[in-house]
């Protein structure tokens, strides 16, 4: 469990996930800082500190830094640490999650009184009005869908050209993961799709997604791109991909895994 309004002495050691506005604190190697407290760049106090989980036999914290900053060359994104591998970039996301629901939710959206951190768990609640609000996780679904030695590749209005990567989509009110991948791959290139198999999950804090990542089998239809989501979308041979996401995201590993599965046809 995340614990909020830590407490620590100045020579607690550990590693420290310094957020500002979304991006991480890194050093000039891009590792994240690992030193005691008093040691780090920034003077901060016990409310901006929450402990995260463990790295290696030591503690990780979250320190929310609202300062100004100065020095941008250190600030970056947690996708910065996707190579450094899953658990830290696990933590990085946990990080980034945490402070932006800190700071999202000093003020009750029903009343619009201060909020206060409850103790025993990581919520807030209005003491006025007695609304309570917890950390938002938006589901996300990640399809790869395949059709004999093919894959569907698709290029999104937000991604430069000659970049392409599967079909995504977050998940709407009262809706299952399964449903959601389905109805968004007929909306975003008007297919229908069967054999829908779950693969896995990866925390996505862009910023506070949970991407959850299925392959399917291709069963009719012509793909007709959705305009204001998709700015082409084709059928590619998995032996002759484009530019692609790389292997440390969901998506990467299901086009791998896609490839994987043909060869051992």
């Amino acid at each position: 469990m995340i614990k909020h309004s830590l407490a620590l002495p100045a020579t607690e050691l550990g590693y420290w996930f310094i957020v500002n506005q979304g991006r991480i604190y890194l050093q000039e190697d891009q590792s994240v800082p690992c030193c005691a407290l008093n040691e780090l760049p920034f003077e901060v106090t016990e409310t901006q500190i929450c402990w995260l989980g463990d790295y290696k036999q030591r503690n990780c914290y979250l320190v929310v830094f609202d300062d100004r900053i100065n020095d941008e060359q250190h600030w970056h994104s947690a996708r910065t640490l996707l190579p450094h591998g899953e658990m830290l970039f696990q933590l990085a996301a946990r990080a980034t999650q945490v402070a932006l629901y800190l700071q999202t939710h000093r003020f009750c959206g029903q009343c619009g009184s201060t909020m206060r951190l409850v103790n025993w768990e990581l919520a807030t609640l209005c003491p006025k009005c007695g609304h309570r609000c917890y950390p938002r996780i938006a589901p996300c679904v990640l399809v790869a869908v395949v059709k004999n030695d093919e894959i569907l590749l698709a290029r999104s209005n937000r991604h430069k050209v000659g970049f392409f990567s599967i079909l995504a989509g977050f998940v709407e009110s009262a809706e299952t993961l399964e449903q959601a991948a389905i109805r968004e791959v007929k909306e975003e290139v008007g297919i229908d799709i069967t054999n829908l198999r779950y693969i896995g999950s990866q925390p996505w804090p862009f910023p506070h997604s949970l991407m959850t990542g299925f392959i399917a089998d291709y069963v009719g239809g012509d793909i007709v791109c959705q305009p204001q989501e998709i700015a082409e979308a084709y059928w590619c041979k998995l032996t002759d991909l484009p530019e692609t996401p790389s292997i440390h995201t969901l998506s990467g590993q299901l086009i791998a895994l896609a490839q994987q599965l043909k060869l051992q046809k």
